[in-house]
């Protein structure tokens, strides 16, 4: 990300135990990838314009990160669009701007206030505790304890990175892959133990001996920043001086450097997170071997639907799964070998039917 890092206290969440959730997306897709993005899957032609106003503060990475902070301003800019509402948005540049950015939504009138990033929790939940009469929503984490106003967006994307990790040992040459994370926050270490416990899967299933560095299900590698794009590419050139040949990177835009790292290496896979980095980052698409996808921009949509048009809101969280195609896999690289890219709808369904546990063993 381009601008300082994410600094500040936040409150304990984790988005693996949800107590009651509401619907996420209802379309269940046939492929392992989630349902068609917020800007592909509405309509083309505006509603009647919507006396409502849909305002988003973002994480320090902004909204053009290739990330989490775009998905959701896309899904926000879908809104305004496609159900005639209006919208506004501020953009952080480090922690310090998060409880004034959010005071600025509440001032200029907004009758919801969404929030992207675990990290603003603390002063999404002081503003909407001051605010009872606004409506917040906030991505990537709960609030604890619950407010009747802050409806959670959370995802289960150890589901899709569990799936990504067996793809990934399936396919290692080395018998290594790696994984670097921004901030050791469980929106990122969610996506490190999925790919750890889809490359366990791997090996207990083939008799493989894949190693994972980077993160052993409790500790790992980090850059301590979603912005600095150098550290992201020195954390990978060692991940690959240790023998991986496979690196996933789960830090907003500071996944750019591995992909540098692995394209100066000569040889390599990189996975991306979050959204398709065969589309966000083109330059790169030879050595992408598929993409941890989050549909962001979708939920957001939703959530803004169902309280401008349909005049409901709830706090109950918007949980994003397989079954529901909040999160999923995209395409793989045709170097992913047949037989392990033939079973990965199999671990799919077994992962939603219950019979294939995604935490790591």
């Amino acid at each position: 990300m381009k601008n300082a890092i994410r600094i500040g206290a936040v409150v304990t969440a984790s988005a693996l135990a949800l107590a009651a959730c509401s619907s996420a997306p209802e379309e269940t897709p046939t492929s392992s990838a989630p349902a068609p993005s917020a800007s592909s899957a509405m309509s083309e032609s505006p509603a009647a314009a919507v006396d409502y106003k849909a305002c988003m503060v973002s994480d320090a990475g902004g909204f053009d990160d290739k990330s989490f902070n775009q998905s959701g301003y896309e899904g926000l800019k879908q809104a305004e669009a496609d159900l005639g509402i209006q919208i506004a948005e501020a953009e952080s540049k480090d922690g310090n701007d998060y409880e004034g950015n959010i005071n600025a939504m509440v001032a200029d009138g907004c009758d919801m206030i969404i929030t992207v990033g675990f990290l603003l929790a603390d002063a999404t939940a002081a503003a909407a505790t001051a605010n009872p009469d606004i409506n917040f929503a906030i991505v990537d984490t709960m609030i604890d304890p619950a407010l009747p106003n802050v409806k959670p967006i959370v995802f289960e994307t150890d589901q899709a990175a569990f799936l990504a990790g067996y793809a990934a040992a399936g396919t290692s040459e080395t018998g290594t892959i790696g994984t670097f994370g921004g901030i050791n926050i469980p929106s990122v270490s969610i996506f490190m133990d999925g790919l750890l416990a889809g490359a366990n899967y791997f090996n207990s299933e083939t008799g493989g001996d894949v190693k994972v560095l980077g993160w052993d299900g409790k500790s790992g590698s980090f850059t301590e920043s979603f912005d600095d794009v150098t550290k992201g590419q020195t954390l990978a050139q060692g991940l690959l001086e240790q023998g991986a040949d496979i690196v996933m990177p789960v830090a907003g835009p500071v996944g750019e450097g591995a992909e540098v790292a692995i394209q100066d290496n000569g040889s390599g896979w990189f996975i991306g997170v979050d959204q398709d980095w065969t589309k966000t980052t083109p330059d790169y698409a030879g050595i992408i071997l598929t993409s941890v996808i989050k549909n962001i921009g979708t939920a957001v949509f939703d959530v803004i639907k169902a309280a401008a048009v349909d005049g409901t809101f709830d706090a109950a969280p918007y949980e994003g799964t397989l079954e529901n195609g909040g999160v999923g896999l995209a395409d793989l690289n045709p170097a992913v070998p047949a037989d392990v890219s033939g079973a990965i709808e199999g671990i799919k369904a077994g992962i939603i039917d219950g019979s294939i546990s995604v935490a790591v063993s």
